[in-house]
């Protein structure tokens, strides 16, 4: 003989509708705790490129002015060589853009394991109700 049991269907459904909405608030929760600590991330990548671009400035301005005066003699033309310098100094600046910008990409500050595990909950929500 099977045992009975006291709930109903009604109320076995209401108690997973229930257990899925306290799911639902603690997974909200891990993805704020996430956000917050991706968004301290993004905010210490971008802090370091600011340092490190006052610091770097007249480093490098000096190291530019020695590579043109060594140019000058080795015997290229002045406007050449300060333009030789600009050069190597925008590829140095576009070299620490790029790295900056891949700190801040979007997809490092993506919250990969709520949303999986939002999207495994949303699953399970939808087998339950067929």
């Amino acid at each position: 003989m099977l045992p009975t049991d006291s709930k109903s269907i009604s109320a076995l459904f209401g108690d997973v509708v229930d257990q899925l909405g306290h799911l639902v608030v603690t997974e909200v929760r891990l993805a704020q705790a996430e956000l917050s600590k991706k968004i301290d991330e993004a905010g210490r990548g971008a802090a370091l490129l600011v340092v490190a671009g006052v610091l770097m400035i007249p480093a490098v301005a000096m190291v530019l002015l020695a590579l043109a005066t060594w140019l000058s003699q080795m015997g290229i033309s002045e406007p050449l060589s300060y333009l030789i310098s600009a050069v190597v100094g925008g590829a140095l600046s576009a070299a620490f853009l790029v790295t900056g910008l891949g700190r801040l990409n979007p997809k490092r500050l993506k919250l990969k394991n709520t949303m999986q595990q939002l999207s495994q909950d949303v699953a399970a929500a939808r087998n339950l109700a067929k």
